[in-house]
């Protein structure tokens, strides 16, 4: 820790008048003082004010400025999905200021950074390399603290974030570095971050790699979706949580399945395109489901907690997407498919990466025959908002130019009535083993991980020794906030690792 850093940073944060909100907070917004409910009310969500920090969870209501008693999600019928089992999908969208729920890996990866003196806002520059939306999430709190953002992602990713990264970053065309390639090029994501690391000043938030992205979904998009759970099985009390789906990515989300197994029992199922199955197969190639990653496994992923892998299509979820979004396809799932007309309206917050999840929880509603009485849960990351632009290409490319009832029967058809439980795996413990091997070429060969390290990953009692830190941060944010509003409690109360049972060389690794 630099006592030095963490003066300065308290000083910022005194000055711009900002407050951590703790991890217990956003897991239940209730806990969050009147005060800020408050004064949220006139503060717009996309707005750069500290408050909006406090509007990082699951609860936002579907204006985004007010909030909600269970977090907001969409029920999927069988008229849709064409499986009896409920889907239940949580509307990442309604995140503030970036519309994606990845402000939240943003802001855990920061905070064990800010709290311990590891990150200098006065002075550092924050590195966030990304896919797509986690490096528009640092973006964000990099502005509402004041200091320059820096983001990562791929030139083929979608118009919309660089639209947005060009209005957010203080320089774009220094702030916003695009690396060759799209969805599946990741290791030039790292490499670009290796050349940037050289400078002692650029901070590198490796959502891949920093434990406090599994953490925070672990604490709260875990809690949020066993409460959306809970409040289904108040209507019917036979209710089972069968399984979670979430695309690989970093592995932050696929963190909160862990939560819902501890919890509820659910089986974890990662989703990968089936153009790259690097899980299913050690495969490569390129895809568009934009967000999910691939031709790697992430550090901070539980491999050994894997339950099923599910690959899917981009056609799919390209003409999926422009299903849900042409006024022809819509109307074919209201007066075809009797899905009710609200719940169509609402598809539109299903970006790609949702869509491909809801396509995996219905691979596992036919492998297992799933009743009315099992569950399956998941998230839809973005909405479609973000793809607008690519609504043409997908026309051209998927529908030959021309969609109409026939094109949405076709499309309906072919990629939600017809899906198949091919490219999908029900793991065993050598095909955990196999992927968890997998990881070691990315993270000890190219990132020089220590192999000690990387093999206790294999363990469960890794993970599990990794939840009380979410204790721990909120008691040393509740410290830190201490120090910003006294003057005189600063360096007084310094974070205590022992305390939270940490090692100096696990606190290395946080």
């Amino acid at each position: 820790m630099s006592k030095q850093t963490r003066r300065n940073t308290v000083k910022r944060f005194r000055e711009n008048k900002i407050k951590l909100p703790t991890f217990a907070q956003l897991e239940d917004p209730t806990k969050i003082p009147a005060s800020v409910k408050k004064s949220l009310e006139s503060i717009h969500p996309d707005e750069v004010h500290p408050l909006n920090l406090f509007r990082i969870h699951w609860y936002n209501s579907e204006d985004r400025a007010g909030m909600s008693d269970v977090p907001g999600h969409l029920l999927l019928p069988e008229s849709l999905t064409g499986v009896k089992a409920p889907i239940y999908v949580a509307l990442g969208e309604r995140f503030p200021m970036v519309n994606v729920h990845k402000v939240l890996a943003a802001y855990s990866c920061l905070v064990p950074r800010l709290i311990d003196g590891r990150f200098d806002p006065t002075l550092h520059k924050a590195v966030w390399p990304s896919t797509g939306n986690y490096c528009r999430g640092g973006v964000a709190v990099s502005k509402i603290m004041g200091c320059r953002g820096v983001a990562i992602l791929p030139e083929e990713m979608s118009k919309e974030r660089f639209d947005w990264l060009e209005q957010w970053t203080q320089n774009p065309e220094e702030d916003v570095i695009k690396t060759p390639g799209g969805e599946a090029n990741v290791k030039e994501i790292y490499d670009k971050c290796a050349e940037l690391a050289a400078d002692p000043d650029n901070i590198i938030f490796n959502q891949f790699a920093e434990y406090g992205n599994a953490l925070g979904h672990y604490g709260v998009t875990g809690a949020a979706l066993g409460h959306i759970y809970k409040h289904a099985q108040s209507s019917n009390k036979n209710l089972e949580l069968f399984a979670y789906t979430s695309a690989t990515g970093s592995a932050g989300t696929l963190s909160a399945g862990d939560r819902l197994k501890d919890d509820f029992g659910a089986k974890i199922c990662c989703v990968e395109s089936s153009q790259c199955p690097t899980l299913l197969a050690n495969g490569f190639g390129d895809h568009n489901i934009q967000g999910i990653g691939d031709k790697h496994v992430p550090l901070i992923h539980n491999v050994m907690n894997t339950d099923y892998v599910a690959g899917i299509s981009d056609e799919a979820t390209d003409s999926l997407a422009y299903l849900f979004n042409h006024p022809e396809g819509k109307r074919f799932l209201v007066e075809r498919r009797g899905v009710p007309a609200e719940l169509v309206e609402c598809l539109s917050s299903f970006g790609y990466s949702g869509i491909a999840n809801v396509l995996a929880a219905i691979k596992i509603a036919k492998h297992h025959d799933l009743n009315e009485n099992q569950a399956l849960i998941t998230v839809a990351t973005d909405g479609f908002a973000l793809y607008q632009d690519e609504a043409p290409r997908i026309l051209q490319r998927r529908f030959g130019g021309h969609f109409d009832m026939t094109s949405a029967a076709e499309a309906y058809g072919r990629f939600l009535l017809g899906v198949q439980t091919n490219d999908f795996m029900e793991c065993t413990s050598k095909d955990r083993e196999r992927m968890f091997n997998l990881g070691y070429f990315t993270w000890v060969e190219q990132q020089g991980i220590d192999i000690k390290h990387f093999k206790e990953r294999k363990s469960q009692s890794f993970w599990n020794g990794l939840r009380p830190l979410l204790k721990y941060w909120d008691k040393e944010i509740d410290k830190f906030n201490a120090e910003i509003d006294d003057p005189q409690m600063e360096g007084v109360l310094t974070p205590e690792y022992a305390s939270a049972g940490m090692s100096k060389g696990m606190k290395s690794k946080l």
